[in-house]
Order: C-alpha cells, then structure tokens, then sequence
C-alpha cells in the first residue's frame, strides 16, 4: 500500500511530480513583466485546447464560477439547459438563483440529451442561450455536442455555452468547429492539475451581449476578463502558481499530442467499462459512454461505501455516486495522466476486494 491512495477519482486526480514542482517556484508579483510573459506563454496552448481562436479567458476559481458568469453576461431573460445530471441541474438552478428563467430539457439518469429534443423546445419559444453539460461527470454520458449544436446553430441569437469541466483535455470539445459561444473548464479533471483554477472561452458575440448587459458582476465580467487577457494581464490577484503549473502541463500535453491523450482516454475507458460490465453495470447508454468517467451500477445488496473503503485500504480511491446515484453506483475517473498500466493496477484491486 501507498503512503496515500492514489487517485483514480473524476476529479481531483493525480498530478505529476514536475508539474508539482512548478506550484514550488518562487512567485513572482502579477503585475510586471513576468507574468505578462507568463500569460502570453499560456493563452495560445489554451486555445489550442479548446480548438479556438477566440478570446480565451483565465479564472482563479472554480468552474462554478464560470457558470455562473456565463449566466450574468449573456443571459437577459430566458435559458434553456439540457440536463442529463447533477451539474446540468446545478446550472439550471444557478439561472434561476441569478433571477432568470430557466427552462430544461431533461432526460433520465444514463441517457443523453437528443438534439431533436432541443430543436423542438427551441422551435417554440425564444431564448438568450442553450446550456449544455458536454460531459455529465455525475452519470458518465458524453453529450452529443456536434449534433446539439448544429440544432442551436439553426436558430439566431440563442448562445450555446458548454460546461466542458470533465471533457477538456480528454475527449475532443472543438470550439470554434461547433459554434460554442461560451466553453469553461475547470483545471482538476482532464487537465490534472490542482483544483483552484478554471479556463473559458467566449466568442466575439457573446461579449457583444454582454457589453449590453447591467449587472455582470466584476470578478466573472467576461468584458473586463477579456481585455485583460488582451493585455496579457490579469484581471486581479490570480492564482500566480497555478498559471505556472499550468504552463507546464500545457508542454506535457502537446508533447503527448492531442490525438494521442484523446486516444490514451478512450483505451482506458474501454477497458474500464469491459471490466464493469461483468460484475456489475454501466449506467451510461451504449455509445454515450464518457472517455473520462465511468459510472458503475450495483446490485442493491452492495455496499458501496465499503467497497470504497476496501479499496481505499489497498491504496485506490475511486468516487460513490454523486447525489441520487450515490448509494447506486460508484465512479471512476480515467482521466489525466493515468495510463493503461495504471488502470489494470486499479481493476487488479478491484478484483481483490470483490473476492475478499
């Protein structure tokens, strides 16, 4: 056994000793050169990420946060969120907390979002935006983002933002290609870095509305985050250790290959859900499955506490099920820096338990 577990949950998940070592250089202040540097070094691998050339944006918080400016900067009157999950949920009742209109389309736990659905909720009533969890980190459904926004693209003025928290850096999210107006991320899933930090994307319309809208806030403005990314400054006191592990896990990214990390993800994903599927259940529809997260089903008899704490014991920690899932179902999160061999070490000590 570890001195601690090693981290196979959907986030936080473990994170590379060298990119560790970069939290431990010295800071430097956030408003001279340095970090004007540092900036002008981050942004382009971000965009890169996303698959964009639009303004990218850069938040010393969680992805929360974002959502949440998603909602104030582009969002006057009425949204529509597509909810597979827990965190399509929490971005419909953040609207509604903001004080706006919040309509959804919402399907059962396991099943994606089907863009007719959306195209006819659409057809019928007016609405500032679409929100869309991409990859549903409660249920393992990837979302079928291309689809949802060729049906958001056909009619004009509605937004498309995209919740990528567990997408990014592991399954292919393509901005630009898609038509997104607004993509954010958090750095702890996919990205395998420390949680504390998030990165967004915001198309040239989208803070075209927001310029026009009253009450953006000042610390998610996407307007004021914006221009200080032009400078290649921060808005305010950033997380300066975040951004320089950031810029090492961006050239151990691109030294891997996106093609390469997309590819890594889905093997372990398969692999994941081929073990799954013998003992247990997978809760996400065939052809849905997520490539970072894995939401295994149960028979009622187990507990899936204990399971977790016997696991924990011979030094794995994988998640129970987030909300209504959790007495259900367990999670896996195959994702970041874990490799194949890593996995076959943790479905090993999964066998164990299960035959102890």
């Amino acid at each position: 056994m570890t001195q601690r577990p090693i981290l196979f949950t959907p986030g936080p998940t473990e994170v590379r000793p060298e990119v560790l070592q970069a939290f431990a250089r010295p800071v430097i202040s956030h408003r001279g050169p340095e970090m004007a540097r540092l900036i002008q070094a981050i942004l382009p691998g971000v965009g890169r990420l996303f698959g964009t050339r639009e303004a990218v944006l850069l938040s010393s918080s969680s992805a929360s946060g974002l959502m949440e400016g998603a909602i104030r900067n582009c969002v006057s009157g009425r949204s529509l969120h597509l909810v597979s999950g827990a965190f399509g949920e929490r971005w419909r009742q953040l609207a509604v907390d903001c004080g706006r209109e919040a309509e959804s389309v919402t399907v059962p736990a396991g099943e994606p979002i089907s863009p007719e659905a959306v195209e006819e909720v659409l057809s019928r009533a007016p609405f500032d935006a679409v929100c869309v969890t991409h990859n549903e980190t409660s249920t393992g459904v990837t979302n079928p983002l291309p689809a949802i926004a060729r049906a958001v693209r056909q009619h004009e003025g509605v937004l498309l933002m995209v919740d990528a928290v567990s997408s990014l850096g592991g399954i292919p999210v393509e901005v630009d290609a898609n038509g997104i107006d607004v993509c954010f991320a958090s750095v702890q899933k996919a990205l395998a870095l420390p949680p504390g930090f998030s990165l967004c994307t915001v198309s040239a319309r989208a803070l075209e509305r927001a310029r026009k809208m009253k009450g953006r806030g000042y610390y998610f403005d996407f307007v004021r985050l914006a221009e200080a990314s032009a400078k290649s400054q921060p808005l305010a006191t950033p997380s300066v250790s975040h951004l320089m592990a950031l810029e090492a896990q961006l050239r151990i990214l691109f030294n891997e290959g996106l093609k390469k990390r997309y590819a890594r993800h889905a093997a372990m994903a398969r692999r994941v859900r081929s073990w799954a599927r013998e003992p247990f259940g997978v809760l996400a529809r065939q052809g849905y499955e997520s490539d970072t997260v894995t939401c295994v089903t149960t028979p009622r008899k187990m507990v899936v506490a204990d399971f977790l704490e016997r696991l924990k014991a011979r030094g794995f920690q994988i998640s129970s099920g987030y909300g209504s899932l959790k007495q259900s179902t367990f999670r896996i999160g195959h994702l970041g820096e874990h490799t194949p061999e890593g996995v076959e070490a943790l479905l090993q000590a999964m066998n164990e338990v299960l035959a102890s």
